[in-house]
């Protein structure tokens, strides 16, 4: 990936001592345009952003992810089909403020991520993120979650509520209760495996507001009883 133009990683001490030459200038340094800068969070293998990207090309996507592997095949793909809306990122989440400046992004899609039931602070929905997000995020900005964990969507939930943000829409089995939508209904790998399972995809789009601080509510969700797909389902005393 290092010869692809639609891909940009940059080991950290080069990060850290150069900073990035497109820091708050993506859309007329690379994108050429004034449209609006969305982010997948944890993209895997791309299909999100390279899906979004097809869907509306009056916007611009990137995927980030730290491992380029998986991202290759979206990274791939959008070159072959042109989408010249779609890059990715290679970097870890918590350094994404060397990458935009505040404002600079107008939505952040966080799509199937490990729920880190045992690590508060590494769920991509936890207080200090949402702190991260909010400054990233320009006035309004809007973050979608999709997720097959409960223990994901209950700790959601529940610190949107103890820090009071506005909810758009909340539901727990997304392709029974919302009518047919061609972004919703977007579906990663990993996420054709739970639903070949069984398993409720839960969706929660809400506004995440700049603040100085964000709150962790006092409140542990019951732990999935799985860990991850391929793996023997779990019972709930673990």
């Amino acid at each position: 990936m290092n010869h692809y133009p639609n891909v940009f990683q940059y080991p950290s001490g080069v990060l850290h001592e150069k900073g990035f030459e497109m820091k708050g200038r993506w859309r007329e340094t690379y994108f050429g345009n004034p449209s609006p800068v969305v982010l997948e969070l944890g993209c895997g293998k791309g299909e999100y952003t390279v899906g979004l990207g097809r869907l509306f090309p009056g916007k611009n996507f990137i995927g980030v992810d730290i491992k380029g592997a998986r991202m290759w095949s979206g990274a791939k793909q959008a070159l072959e089909e042109q989408l010249s809306n779609v890059a990715f990122l290679r970097t870890r989440i918590e350094l994404l403020p060397h990458f935009f400046a505040p404002g600079e992004v107008s939505e952040i899609w966080i799509t199937f991520p490990d729920p880190q039931m045992k690590k508060t602070n590494k769920r991509m929905t936890s207080a200090c993120f949402l702190r991260m997000y909010g400054e990233l995020l320009s006035g309004g900005g809007v973050i979608h979650l999709k997720t097959d964990s409960p223990f994901m969507y209950a700790y959601t939930r529940e610190i949107i509520r103890v820090n009071r943000l506005p909810v758009l829409v909340d539901t727990e089995d997304l392709y029974r209760s919302r009518p047919a939508n061609e972004i919703l209904s977007i579906r990663t790998y990993y996420e054709q495996q739970w639903l070949s399972r069984g398993m409720n995809i839960k969706y929660l789009r809400f506004v995440c507001e700049p603040r100085e601080e964000y709150l962790e509510p006092d409140f542990v969700p019951e732990p999935d009883p799985y860990r991850s797909f391929g793996r023997e389902q779990r019972p709930r005393s673990e």
